[in-house]
């Protein structure tokens, strides 16, 4: 017989559970659903008939692959710089003796209490000199400074735990610092690099605030705010609303669940000395 202890919690976890997933699941149902079961009030009951038309109509009056493809292209680029650039400034503070690598360190910590709507009107007078507003670089260059604090301070815990050995072992075979960056460093901090991978992408895909303000142009919009524009546009059709709203999410579901357990492995991974 489990204690009772193992019992409360277990029930505490299952009312977790249960708080999580039924939005979720609402939320597919109502997406089945036509306006008059919406409009009944039955907010519990299964729908009557699946009207897997409401997805026909979200995909085809949504633009919604485009949102989509835009969405892909912002997160996939931000993922990529930001991985670039935080394994670099990690791999320099956490593994060499510099007399600036601290104040470096302290200088990312302050990065990520900056709000990220405080930067919103330089950026836009930046961007403007810059003449890349209406671009998606207005959107990637944001999104890698906002989401880099984060990654080094993710990825310089796990380098420092990672033993010298390694790195005098490479010397020996006469590896430069580049080779023991790129052939020793790399391949061993695979944990936390997916899990700045996945917050990137969850944090990225959800972005709404930037993406409404530094592009207008219908062509480049992401999907979260092609969400918004859908709502506004077709606010009598709810099926067809919360199907879209399924697709919007859909994305981040899939790559959470499939990669959940890589972000408690990555924030951990440097917790203990190795």
């Amino acid at each position: 017989m489990f204690p009772l202890a193992k019992i409360i919690v277990f029930i505490l976890l299952g009312i977790l559970l249960v708080t999580q997933l039924y939005p979720l699941l609402w939320l597919l149902i109502y997406s089945l659903k036509n306006n008059e079961e919406i409009l009944s009030g039955s907010f519990f009951s299964l729908p009557s008939k699946l009207m897997w038309s409401n997805y026909t109509d979200a995909i085809a009056s949504g633009n919604y692959f485009k949102y989509l493809l835009n969405s892909l292209i912002t997160t996939t680029s931000t993922m990529v710089l930001v991985l670039l650039l935080s394994s670099l400034v990690s791999f320099a503070i956490s593994r060499f003796r510099w007399k600036y690598g601290q104040l470096v360190m302290v200088l990312f910590l302050i990065g990520m209490m900056i709000p990220m709507q405080a930067t919103l009107l330089p950026l836009m007078l930046i961007f403007k000199e810059m003449h890349i507003l209406n671009t998606l670089w207005s959107l990637i260059l944001p999104y890698v400074a906002f989401q880099t604090p984060i990654a080094v301070f993710i990825m310089s815990g796990f380098m420092k735990s990672i033993p010298h050995e390694i790195e005098e072992s490479a010397v020996v075979d006469g590896a430069n610092v580049l080779r023991i960056f790129w052939s020793v460093i790399i391949p061993v901090s695979i944990p936390p690099m997916m899990t700045v991978c996945i917050l990137t992408f969850i944090n990225i895909w959800n972005e709404y605030i930037l993406a409404a303000t530094f592009i207008s142009k219908e062509a480049l919009k992401t999907l979260p705010f092609g969400v918004n524009s859908f709502v506004s546009q077709y606010s009598v059709n709810y099926g067809a609303i919360g199907a879209y709203l399924v697709l919007g999410a859909l994305p981040v579901i899939i790559i959470y669940f499939l990669l959940a357990d890589k972000i408690t492995k990555g924030m951990v991974a440097g917790a203990v000395k190795g």
